[in-house]
């Protein structure tokens, strides 16, 4: 168990639960999972992005993604059935929270004149949508050996009754928010 996932059941759950001021225990707001996404438009060109972003999400996450394709042809975009257009993996449990680990106390602070992130991304449900321009911000990526900058979407599914109880719950764990 992560220190993050212990650091959760037997102190923040209690400390959210006075807080939030809830009755009952399972109504702490939980973390489900991370989703990482990341589109390739730029692989339909040449196959080496492709490889090079699977390889370094990999080693971002300690997981191999999936690959999505295209569920249908487009001209205008030069798209064609099939194609692989992008990455995604669910991260949960134990590497969520050593992923969460490293992503709030190293690789956050790594971010070029960063002020926080915002807290506008919440879509309602209590999830948390946060987009990275720049993969190379990773301490696991050598800056040296990069040929291809990528972005990617970072979800935060969270099982909780409203936004409020969700930004609670992410800047318990350490999400640096902006004031």
């Amino acid at each position: 168990m992560s220190e993050l996932q212990k650091l959760y059941n037997e102190k923040m759950r209690k400390e959210l639960m006075k807080e939030l001021k809830l009755k009952n225990i399972n109504e702490v707001p939980k973390l489900e999972k991370v989703v990482i996404s990341m589109g390739l438009g730029k692989a339909l060109q040449d196959k080496a992005i492709y490889d090079e972003a699977v390889k370094d999400i990999s080693a971002i996450t300690g997981q191999r993604p999936v690959i999505t394709e295209a569920k249908k042809s487009i001209s205008n975009f030069k798209l064609r059935k099939g194609v692989k257009v992008g990455l995604k993996l669910t991260l949960r449990r134990r590497i969520m929270y050593e992923f969460l680990e490293r992503f709030f106390n190293i690789t956050i602070p790594r971010i070029r004149d960063f002020r926080g992130i915002d807290s506008d991304s919440f879509d309602g449900y209590g999830n948390f949508n946060m987009g990275i321009k720049d993969h190379v911000i990773f301490p696991e990526i050598e800056y040296e050996k990069i040929k291809y900058p990528f972005g990617m979407n970072i979800t935060f599914v969270i099982k909780s009754k409203n936004d409020q109880h969700s930004f609670a719950l992410l800047k318990k764990l350490g999400m640096p928010f902006k004031k």
